[in-house]
Order: C-alpha cells, then structure tokens, then sequence
C-alpha cells in the first residue's frame, strides 16, 4: 500500500514539472513577439521620417533633360523617362553654410579622379613667340640684266650654264650683226670725209651711234685707226656675280634690248619670311629673328627684320619679312628653306593677367573659365564669362573678367563642365 502510494506521488511530481515548463516556454515566446514587434516598428517609423528628412533636401532631375528639376519623385516631362535624385545644389553638408545656386560641387574624390588642378591668376609681361617660314632669296638690289644692244645672230656662247660665275667686262656672247657692219663702215666714210671738209659734228654723230650700240671708246678707236670692219659684236657682262637665268642659245635670232642673262651678286641675300595677317600686329622693324636651316645643322643664324611688305598676298594671306643677310663664304644658297622665331614683347599689354590655355574652354563667341570658390570646405566652382587678348605660346592674355590672385581652373575643367551640364546648371552650352 505504502508503495503505490508513492509512486503515485512521483508521478504527479513529473507532471507538474512538465506543465510549469510548457508556461515558461509559452511566456517567454509572447514576449519575444510583443517585444521585437515593438522594435520593428520603431525602426520602420525611424526609417520613414527619415525618407521624409531626405525628400525635404532632395531635387528631382532628368539624365538627359538636365533642366528638369522637381521636389519630387515621378517622370520627365519631356521624355517620359524616370527621374533621378539630385543634392540640393543650395545646401551643402553643413546646412549652416550656403553657396551660390550656379556653382558646382565635386567631392574630393571627385576632384582627384579628374585630376583638377588650379592655379593663382598673376601679372606678367606677356612675350610672344612667333614662328615663321621662308626661303634664302638673292638680292634684288644686286640683279642686273644683260642685254642686246643691237639685233643679230649669236654667233657663240662664252657662258653656257644657270650657275656659271662672271666677272664685271667679261665676254658673254658674239654676235651677229648687219646693222653694226653699216654702222662701222659710215663711221670710216665720215672720218675720211672729216680730213677733207673738217666737219667734226658728223664724225662725233658717228661715233656716238657706236657707243649707243655698248662699243666702247677703245673698240671705236680701233676701228678708226685699222680702217677695218667686222659684223661681230661682243657683249660684255656689267657686273660680277652668279648667271641665275640664261635664256639665250646660239644661233638665236635676237632683237635689240632682248635680255640675254640675269646675273646675281650673290655676297648678300635675303632670307624672306612669310607672317600671317594676324601677327603683323607683334611684328615691327627692328625686331630679332633666330633661324635655322636644314642644309647646314647645328648653325643659328640672327638677323633683323629690314622691311615688311606693305601688300598681303591675296592667295596665302601671308606677308613676306625681310632680313638682310651676309653670304660672303656663299654658304647660303638661294632657295633654301629657313624656319625662324620672333620673341616680340607686348608692350601694349604690359602687367596684364595672363593664363594658361588649357584653362579655356571656347564656346563660339564666349570664353570661359571656372573659378574656385573660396573658403569652401568642399571643391566649388563657378563659371566667369571672360574675354582674351592675344594668343601666347601656351596662354592667353585676359582683357576682362579675373582679378588679381582668383584661383582658377586649369587642367580638368571640362570634367567640371560636364557635371555642370548634369546639374542643369550655367556651362559651356547653356546660360
């Protein structure tokens, strides 16, 4: 009896454990649910005053229609695409601290991958670098042409070649000529006639027709004196130099003044230049030209510009330069290539601000640059319509629109451009 009994009480002992067990595990999973519920909707209502928060500071814009900006979310008008979030250009980071609705900001980040870099804006004394090109020309002042003065046959060459040199009273052709054998035999008729009548006019008429045919006073002489006649005539040359055009041959029939050879006094020749129309502002009398020429390497040559072609050529708009030159060694051949450089200074637009050109950016009739706001904790920028003076080797000069010691913009300045456009904001293709 005392056995069953307890046994009994055991049993009811092991049920009573189970049963108070089964309500902890109940409880303790009601509160977990009433408790986590409770979290989640606070983190939900966090989350949406939040959303709320952002949409107070954000803009609505389109990718292709940048103009477009909304408060809020939804399509574009014009293109019916979806429209994407855009920070309010007018807050930034500390919304204690506003800055200019047409500026741009860029991260750090942002600055660094376009590698943007700036500079300060100063005075200088601008120097232009010009660069020209012309050719080795000879002399025109030393040219000569050598004529016939009397018509006839050229009976021989004694100079055969373009190149051949001369010297001043050298034979350069014989010729033949009837109208010269005329001319000697009335010039003996008047000289016997002269011993008889002592009419001296005649004689000096005579004589004067020779020498107006180039005979010299000695060839006249001479024919006074042998009482001989010859129908050639000999043209001597009238001066020293290089025969640079030949343009007879023999046997030719020529006629009185007919130009035989041009002959060129090479010991001095320009070197002529060709300046375009727009640097004949920086280019004045007087001015150094540094030039060099393939045909003899390692040389630097100088010389000053002479004169300066009041008439532009209608067909390269250039204007030649000339600069006199000595050839005594006859290095210098004429017709050789010569590339020079003119550093005029600007006197004009002395002390003015000048800038790098890779700082521009050009839009047709506007020039444009972009400024760094300063005091910005983030990179700003904005951009400043300006307007150039003349080109530089490497910059510009700035007429209006900088200041003194402004930072500006001068390699990445279209990557700032295009996210100018991005925004809607002033750039290089809308105001």
């Amino acid at each position: 009896m005392k056995k069953q009994y307890n046994k009994w009480i055991n049993e009811t002992l092991k049920k009573g454990s189970l049963r108070y067990l089964l309500i902890l595990l109940i409880g303790l999973a009601l509160g977990w649910l009433f408790f986590h519920s409770s979290g989640h909707n606070d983190k939900i209502s966090a989350n949406a005053n939040k959303e709320v928060k952002e949409h107070k500071h954000t803009i609505w814009t389109c990718s292709m229609h940048p103009q477009i900006r909304l408060d809020k979310p939804g399509k574009c008008p014009i293109c019916g695409m979806e429209l994407i979030p855009l920070k309010e250009s007018g807050s930034s980071e500390d919304s204690s601290t506003t800055i200019d609705p047409n500026a741009i900001q860029l991260s750090d980040e942002a600055v660094a991958l376009a590698n943007v870099q700036t500079s300060i804006v100063s005075n200088e004394n601008p120097m232009k670098d010009l660069r020209l090109y012309g050719k080795i020309q000879p002399d025109e002042r030393l040219m000569q042409s050598q004529t016939a003065h009397v018509s006839g046959r050229v009976e021989r060459l004694w100079v055969n070649y373009t190149g051949e040199s001369v010297r001043k009273g050298q034979t350069l052709v014989s010729i033949y000529s009837p109208e010269l054998y005329t001319a000697q035999q009335e010039l003996l008729e008047t000289v016997r006639m002269n011993s008889s009548q002592q009419k001296p006019y005649l004689l000096d008429a005579a004589r004067e027709k020779l020498r107006l045919w180039s005979l010299t006073d000695q060839q006249i002489t001479a024919i006074e004196r042998s009482g001989k006649v010859s129908p050639i005539v000999e043209i001597k040359a009238t001066t020293s130099g290089k025969v640079i055009a030949k343009q007879v041959n023999q046997g030719d029939y020529i006629n009185q003044g007919a130009v035989l050879f041009q002959i060129a006094d090479l010991s001095r020749v320009w070197a002529v230049f060709q300046a375009y129309e727009a640097d004949l502002s920086f280019l004045k009398l007087g001015n150094k030209i540094d030039f060099t020429i393939q045909a003899i390497p390692g040389k630097l040559f100088s010389g000053k510009i002479s004169f300066i072609d009041p008439v532009i050529n209608s067909s390269t708009r250039t204007v030649g330069v000339r600069v006199e030159l000595n050839n005594r060694d006859s290095k210098l051949k004429t017709e050789m290539f010569v590339t020079g450089n003119v550093m005029a200074s600007l006197t004009q637009y002395k002390n003015q601000l000048v800038i790098p050109q890779s700082a521009v950016l050009w839009t047709g009739k506007r020039s444009i640059v972009y400024v760094k706001e300063p005091g910005a904790k983030t990179p700003t920028f904005k951009m400043r319509i300006i307007e150039l003076g003349p080109s530089l080797s490497g910059a510009y000069v700035v007429l209006s629109g900088l200041s003194l010691g402004e930072e500006i913009v001068t390699n990445g300045a279209f990557s700032i451009d295009a996210s100018a456009q991005l925004d809607g904001k002033n750039s290089m293709m809308n105001q």
